[in-house]
């Protein structure tokens, strides 16, 4: 019982070590202004967080707009030339994708974007998210 307690132990200790390893995988990309109208809340300045942690969101996440105003906790996990930070941020959604199709999972202005990953290392990065 002691080995099977130690173990377990152990194994909680590797998953806080590693961020919890228990989101949803895609991908994101940056986007940049003009950030408004979204769908989310139209041209209401006030929708967008002070700290710049927003996103847009593809048809996965979207939920026929169920999904504004819910807060995912992402970080990066992998993309070209090893672009990810050791860090990751808590993200709000207020749009959908502008393109058809979307060209990641999250579009994230550019602040969000660097605050997780290198942008001269590429535009998109492969992420873990999981709302929160």
């Amino acid at each position: 019982m002691q080995s099977f307690l130690t173990t377990l132990l152990l194994l909680c200790s590797c998953f806080d070590i590693l961020g919890g390893a228990l989101g949803d995988v895609g991908t994101a990309r940056y986007y940049g202004p003009p950030y408004l109208p979204t769908k989310c809340y139209g041209d209401d300045q006030d929708q967008f967080p002070s700290d710049g942690q927003f996103a847009a969101v593809s048809n996965g996440i979207w939920d026929n707009g169920a999904a504004c105003g819910r807060r995912y906790r992402m970080r990066c996990i992998s993309g070209p030339r090893r672009p990810c930070r050791n860090r990751s941020i808590v993200m709000e959604v207020v749009d959908f994708c502008r393109y058809n199709p979307c060209r990641a999972t999250m579009a994230l202005p550019f602040k969000a974007f660097a605050a997780i990953s290198i942008p001269r290392y590429g535009v998109r990065i492969n992420v873990e998210y999981a709302q929160i």
